[in-house]
């Protein structure tokens, strides 16, 4: 099994990452701007850095703009991987576009990611040009009326002899990834908030509180 924190908040890294469950740190424009970052201006060297020092393994960090911008950002987001000694991997979107810049980003030597995946289909194009991982949206595709969890199915059913991982996204509570570990999917990316509901069992706390009182000679 392998999870990945899904924010770019650095408070919420500093909090959930020592706790030592999550291989690394994934980011997008959109998670960057709910932790009140301007993509632009982002130090992406200063975050990658703080990951690494976190003990994640891999930072995952999404390109934008036109094919001369996302190059430069794709160029520019492995040499700080190199720099500060953790696994950078580009995440390109699934559009047309994005899929046109796979070639000239692959070719840097780095690992990719292909997200804002919404439909099984799309891992034929994603293992056709070997990257290392898909995302698809799991939450986002029940909230657009799809069928996702017969998405997910037939995604595990093309991978099986497939070097592309699929890594579970856009996931709103933990049972959600219960269902889709039952398939056989083991690659998980989760906010925050997931993660506490993930750790959290209120039976758990109870049956905690009592051992803390037997052992304070409170309760037999």
């Amino acid at each position: 099994m392998r999870l990945y924190l899904d924010t770019a908040d650095s408070a919420e890294w500093r909090e959930l990452m020592p706790m030592g469950i999550f291989y690394g740190i994934t980011t997008n424009p959109l998670l960057t701007a709910r932790a009140g970052l301007i993509y632009a201006d982002i130090s992406w060297k200063d975050l990658a850095q703080t990951a690494a020092d976190l003990g994640a393994k891999e930072f995952h960090a999404q390109v934008y703009g036109n094919m001369d911008q996302a190059l430069n950002f794709a160029e520019q987001i492995y040499e700080i991987g190199q720099t500060v000694g953790i696994e950078c991997v580009v995440k390109i979107p699934l559009s047309v576009d994005g899929i046109s810049m796979v070639p000239k980003i692959k070719s840097m030597g780095g690992k990719i990611l292909l997200t804002a995946c919404y439909d099984a289909k799309q891992i034929i194009t994603a293992t056709a040009l070997e990257a290392n991982y898909i995302a698809p949206y799991f939450g986002r595709m029940i909230e657009a009326g799809l069928d996702a969890m017969a998405h997910l199915r037939a995604m595990k059913e093309m991978s099986q002899n497939g070097s592309c991982r699929t890594l579970v996204a856009s996931l709103r509570n933990a049972q959600q990834m219960v269902e889709i570990a039952q398939m056989g999917h083991d690659c998980f990316t989760i906010s925050p908030t997931v993660a506490r509901d993930l750790f959290h069992s209120d039976l758990t706390d109870v049956a905690v509180a009592n051992f803390e009182k037997s052992a304070a000679g409170e309760l037999s």
